[in-house]
């Protein structure tokens, strides 16, 4: 064997300092198993191209897909959870809540903005399901509160994005609560004749189903997302049947007549507002 292919020291000699990682997320294999770059699923709305699968994505991704040029102005930015129950599971509320702020750098479960979409101003409360199971809160309702009362008072339309796993149980009652406070104020908005766009992305389920998801004037959907109040085990569990293929599943919803549409992501923002036109009865943007 020639020396050159000898080690002559045992042992790893690369400082540690000086190692290179794999960069993180420069992949990503959808469910499928179709593998695509991370770039170019960015390039393409975050939808798998071989596949058409599309990928959870937050608010920071909508904003870039809907919002003119990625420009708007955040509203209620700094509002964040208090603990009034001072609950306790395996972890106390007040540490889950510190420790899903400093994993997704987010205040809580949704964030709510303002800004030009094709041209025109578009207020957006979308949801977080990194920000504990994108669960609604006291926070949440309020921000959507807010949201909405802004849209109100400066006449703009509003889209509300779901994507949660239902009511935050360590908020209890209060989480509830928020179920009939956004509902009382989506019914002041429809008084006001300013159009709502209800858009359930994958997961939609528990209270948010149970509130204002369902209630747009116009309800649409993201294909293949999972729409829901209970999970499919709970109903099966509960009504003791077997349950059809494909229950609650975007499409399966349309058949029966629970969702309007299902919109492709790279279709979003041109159908969103030429939903708000045809509501608005104004000329429909090119």
């Amino acid at each position: 064997m020639s020396s050159w292919f000898k080690r002559k020291e045992k042992g790893i000699q690369t400082a540690t300092d000086q190692k290179k990682d794999t960069p993180k997320g420069l992949w990503y294999k959808s469910p499928t198993g179709k593998i695509v770059e991370s770039d170019e699923l960015a390039k393409n709305f975050y939808v798998s191209p071989e596949d058409d699968y599309h990928v959870r994505i937050g608010s920071k991704e909508y904003f870039e897909i809907l919002f003119d040029d990625n420009k708007y102005k955040e509203l209620d930015a700094k509002l964040s959870s208090k603990d009034p129950l001072k609950f306790e599971d395996t972890k106390k509320y007040v540490d889950r809540l510190a420790a899903a702020e400093k994993k997704t750098g987010l205040k809580d479960a949704v964030k709510t903005a303002v800004g030009k979409s094709q041209g025109k101003n578009l207020v957006i409360a979308c949801m977080d399901f990194s920000f504990i199971g994108g669960s609604m809160g006291s926070v949440v309702g309020e921000k959507i509160a807010r949201a909405i009362d802004y849209s109100i008072k400066k006449k703009i339309p509003f889209l509300m994005i779901s994507k949660s796993g239902g009511a935050r149980m360590m908020e209890a009652a209060l989480s509830l609560m928020q179920l009939a406070k956004t509902s009382a104020k989506l019914a002041q908005l429809a008084e006001a004749g300013i159009p709502y766009i209800s858009l359930c992305t994958d997961p939609t389920t528990g209270g948010t189903t149970a509130s204002y998801a369902m209630l747009g004037d116009i309800n649409i959907s993201e294909p293949g997302a999972l729409i829901g109040f209970a999970g499919p085990r709970v109903v099966k569990e509960a009504t003791g049947k077997e349950l059809p293929e494909g229950f609650q599943t975007a499409e399966f919803l349309q058949e029966h007549g629970f969702l309007d549409f299902i919109v492709h992501r790279r279709d979003l923002k041109k159908k969103i507002n030429l939903y708000i036109d045809l509501i608005e009865n104004n000329p429909v943007r090119k």
